[in-house]
């Protein structure tokens, strides 16, 4: 097999990426792969610049989660969200019945990953994946995500016209990878596909099915906004699960309600985050949060995920 990093460190290009998957093919039919599958599926494979682009000029600006809420959770959003529950509630009552997870979270992931299934990228998945294989940097992972593709392809859920995603190959409007769809996507309606990018039911349960295998209570929520006495000691905070305490011990250390008054008096374990620093908010967190990390381990993303869902039960 030859991987891109045996190719040297010579520019990028389409005959080099052809090249690539001509290994990569051999590999896949000693995998079990059909040649003639294996043909189709990489017919229009191309080398797409702007994937590797897109890679390379990640944002790094600093902002605060004042900024990130501001854009992430906007008025319109709400409304949006609130208005979708209402058009959904039957199907989402039944997802919610059978997951074991609050509509109002589903909805708030629902949102803050596509905007409600409006943004779901336009990029081929196999072009945009493969493209990054061959780039190198991190092609192990990536190679595994072609092979995820594949079987996705595969297995028929969806037709390879439709087989579109964001340049990194997240996909529809749950914007799985597709090691992701393989593990948590869902067919709730019964018709033999885990439609992801059309079907509202497959993207709910989807959704619902991701929580609730990586641990979600639905007897709980996702955790509050505090303040803290004078003199606390910043130690304490911090996702690391060795690091979460009762209530009632946040309580004697000094953590209260944002508007001062006593923490509930309920058995419940939290861990206490300070996303931007000492002098910005302060949340105490519980299991839920830590499940929200499992999907994106931007405690700024929890934070949103968990604010819109707020708002989503407030009804404005």
């Amino acid at each position: 097999m030859m991987s891109s990093s045996s190719l040297g460190q010579t520019e990028k290009t389409q005959e080099g990426f052809e090249l690539y998957l001509q290994n990569f093919k051999t590999e896949a039919i000693t995998k079990g792969y059909p040649s003639d599958f294996l043909d189709g599926v990489f017919t229009d494979a191309s080398f797409r610049k702007r994937v590797v682009k897109a890679d390379k000029n990640q944002p790094e600006r600093k902002i605060t989660l004042d900024t990130y809420l501001a854009t992430r959770v906007p008025d319109w959003k709400v409304q949006q969200a609130v208005g979708l529950y209402q058009k959904h509630k039957s199907l989402l009552s039944q997802v919610e019945k059978k997951f074991g997870v609050q509509a109002r979270f589903i909805l708030a992931l629902w949102g803050n990953e596509s905007n409600f299934g409006k943004i779901t990228g336009n990029y081929p998945v196999i072009s945009s994946i493969a493209t990054m294989a061959y780039e190198g940097r991190r092609e192990s992972m990536f190679r595994k995500q072609l092979y995820a593709a594949l079987d996705i392809l595969r297995q028929e859920h969806i037709s390879q016209d439709e087989f579109l995603g964001s340049w990194a190959g997240a996909m529809g409007q749950s914007q799985f990878m597709p090691t992701s769809f393989l593990h948590y996507a869902y067919d709730f309606d019964g018709d033999g596909k885990k439609d992801i990018w059309n079907n509202p039911a497959d993207v709910f349960a989807s959704i619902a099915n991701f929580l609730k295998t990586e641990g979600w209570d639905d007897n709980g929520t996702w955790g509050r906004q505090v303040r803290l006495n004078d003199g606390f000691d910043f130690s304490l905070t911090g996702l690391d699960k060795s690091k979460m305490h009762t209530l009632k011990k946040w309580q004697e250390l000094g953590v209260r309600r944002y508007d001062g008054s006593a923490l509930p008096s309920v058995d419940v374990k939290a861990s206490l985050i300070m996303p931007d620093g000492e002098k910005g908010r302060i949340y105490l967190v519980y299991n839920n949060f830590h499940t929200l990390m499992g999907w994106n381990r931007s405690s700024y993303f929890g934070v949103a995920v968990g604010y819109l869902s707020d708002r989503i039960k407030k009804g404005n």
